[in-house]
């Protein structure tokens, strides 16, 4: 894969500053073959579900951010149908990527996630039949974990994510190739795996959205009238 191939996916990874960063700092993607919004919904633990815009969506996990202080995640995610699966984004959010949810997501089907974290790690991971067969950092392809680490070797180096240990001088330059498009080559990876492109146009329609979090009981008592 080369670097131009890359191009749709680039959007998720802008220069810092961008005005046009939809999904800023912290958010997790995670896309699924075979299931309708409400199932993957009722998977994550919604158990109520509205229609929002992709900016109502914003408001609300900035509210729910501010409440909690952010230690909680998002509190929300919104689900797109796309072709034979689904989208799911998880602004300020890092659920996706926990073992437990991928579990229950996977039951059935495979299941990609990945998680743009600017202050901490980014996220691979991708799971079947409620079990996660392969993870790791983009910035370092080469340690993996999961049942099955070596399961999508050849993909990720068909992707240009490099398996192999490098030399001290060797690593700058890896550094600034996968710290640069490492989040683009997981996209790309996860659309091969499911069959699900994630497209800025995916986030132009209404979403299904479900609160996947509660307030802290303390919080919810200062809001009662």
């Amino acid at each position: 894969m080369t670097i131009d191939e890359l191009t749709p996916f680039r959007w998720l990874q802008p220069p810092y500053g961008d005005e046009g960063d939809l999904l800023g700092e912290i958010c997790c993607v995670t896309l699924l073959r075979g299931l309708d919004p409400a199932e993957v919904l009722r998977r994550f633990g919604a158990r109520t579900s509205t229609e929002m815009s992709f900016a109502e969506l914003d408001d609300a996990v900035s509210d729910f951010t501010m409440v909690t202080g952010g230690g909680e995640g998002g509190g929300y995610v919104g689900v797109v149908a796309s072709g034979d699966g689904c989208a799911v984004v998880e602004p300020y959010g890092w659920s996706g990527t926990d073992d437990r949810t991928l579990s229950r997501l996977s039951a059935g089907t495979e299941v990609v996630s990945v998680l743009r974290h600017d202050y901490a790690c980014d996220d691979f991971r991708y799971a079947a039949d409620g079990i996660v067969i392969t993870a790791f950092d983009p910035i370092t392809p080469e340690h993996r974990s999961g049942s099955d680490p070596n399961r999508l070797a050849d993909l990720m180096r068909e992707f240009g994510l490099p398996l192999e240990e490098c030399s001290d001088e060797e690593w700058e330059q890896r550094y600034d190739d996968l710290s640069e498009h490492g989040l683009g080559r997981m996209f790309a990876m996860a659309a091969r795996l499911t069959g699900v492109t994630f497209t800025a146009d995916l986030l132009n329609g209404p979403l299904l959205v479900g609160a996947i979090a509660d307030l802290p009981q303390e919080d919810l008592e200062r809001e009662t009238p």
